[in-house]
């Protein structure tokens, strides 16, 4: 590679691999979304997240490995590595939540659960659509304001995890409590790193146009 081709940006490369990354992030979350749903071979429907998730840390490498090797980069180097990881975060709580749902022999999700699952779907939309603005950014306030809208659904998941958290101990199996609480913790512990990558786009937004 010659110095001209080393300084220039790379900036397709980069940009593919975060939009891989912002997709299989989208995928992992609707497949868990199905799990939820269709509650059945749910040890098949977790391998097959676990298998979205090893992908998703592959795509991560190979950013970081860009990273390392590039002069210079579209956007800030910083956020390019905060945008990673927090999406990385996402797909690992969402893989996270679907091991406990296995190991704890949670016979059936409970209907707040399916609801916490469909706002993590709304956000990786959001934020896919998102990041895809960034490519070129034409159109700043439409990026700005699905970066709104995943911090809206954050909120009202917030709301969500407290009911739930406030009625489970209202029951009496302290051991269904504490393995029902872990779930709804990782779901919206989800839902916040939604909310940390929609924070990074929005800078990126500010500091580009």
């Amino acid at each position: 590679m010659g110095f001209k081709e080393w300084i220039i940006p790379r900036d397709k490369q980069f940009y593919n691999l975060l939009e891989r990354e912002s997709e299989n992030v989208l995928e992992g979350a609707n497949v868990f979304l199905d799990m939820l749903n269709n509650y059945d071979d749910i040890a098949v429907k977790q391998d097959k997240i676990k298998q979205i998730e090893h992908r998703g840390d592959t795509i991560v490498h190979d950013i970081f490995e860009e990273l390392n090797k590039a002069f210079i980069t579209p956007i800030d180097h910083e956020d390019i590595s905060k945008l990673a990881t927090s999406f990385d975060d996402v797909l690992d709580y969402i893989d996270g939540t679907s091991i406990r749902l296995v190991l704890y022999e949670i016979k059936k999700p409970e209907e707040n659960m399916i609801k916490l699952a469909e706002i993590i779907v709304k956000q990786a939309n959001e934020l896919d659509l998102a990041l895809k603005g960034l490519r070129n950014i034409k159109n700043p306030q439409e990026i700005e304001k699905r970066c709104i809208e995943v911090n809206r659904l954050e909120n009202f998941a917030d709301d969500i995890y407290k009911r739930s958290v406030a009625e489970l101990f209202k029951r009496q199996d302290a051991i269904e409590i504490m393995k029902l609480k872990e779930v709804y913790e990782r779901l919206e512990f989800a839902t916040d790193k939604a909310e940390d990558a929609a924070n990074v786009i929005s800078d990126i937004v500010v500091k580009n146009s």
